[in-house]
């Protein structure tokens, strides 16, 4: 028993990607913080129009709401809660991203197709992550204040 619980640990210590699906519960709020980044990384996503086109595909596709967010220019990072529970966070992105496929005529406009997503526990870390998150462009130097970024937002105050 003990070589299994080893092996399985080593296992978890090997893993190359975060594992899937969010665990939503009825009894506690749950927020996640998402990143998706663009196909190849290419640089497309910190511009007006994106921008906009995103706020609205995200409104449109309200099973899940989006707090705060952030756009740099090969990813988008969010954070969001969901409104409908039967709806799951990988069904969720599957739609806003082939909803943004529709409405623009850009053909190097593409997502990658995975994700990365964690569930944040308390409050706390929902401030601690928004404050790293509005820094990348600093860190980026493609800006000197965070303020200073256009290309960030909040749509829903997601509520603990």
């Amino acid at each position: 028993m003990k070589n299994s619980n080893n092996q399985s640990k080593k296992q978890w210590l090997q893993r190359k990607k975060p594992a899937t699906g969010v665990f939503i519960s009825p009894h506690q709020p749950t927020v996640v913080f998402l990143t998706v980044c663009t196909k190849n990384r290419i640089q497309w996503l910190a511009q007006a129009e994106v921008h906009e086109l995103l706020a609205d595909v995200w409104k449109q596709a309200n099973a899940w709401l989006v707090g705060y967010y952030l756009l740099m220019p090969d990813h988008v990072h969010l954070f969001c809660s969901p409104m409908d529970m039967m709806t799951t966070l990988d069904n969720w992105v599957t739609y806003w991203k082939r909803l943004f496929s529709r409405k623009h005529s850009e053909p190097t406009w593409k997502w990658q197709s995975q994700k990365w997503d964690t569930r944040l526990r308390r409050t706390e870390s929902y401030e601690e992550k928004w404050n790293y998150v509005r820094h990348n462009p600093v860190r980026k130097n493609l800006v000197a204040n965070p303020d200073d970024w256009p290309y960030q937002g909040m749509l829903n105050e997601l509520r603990w």
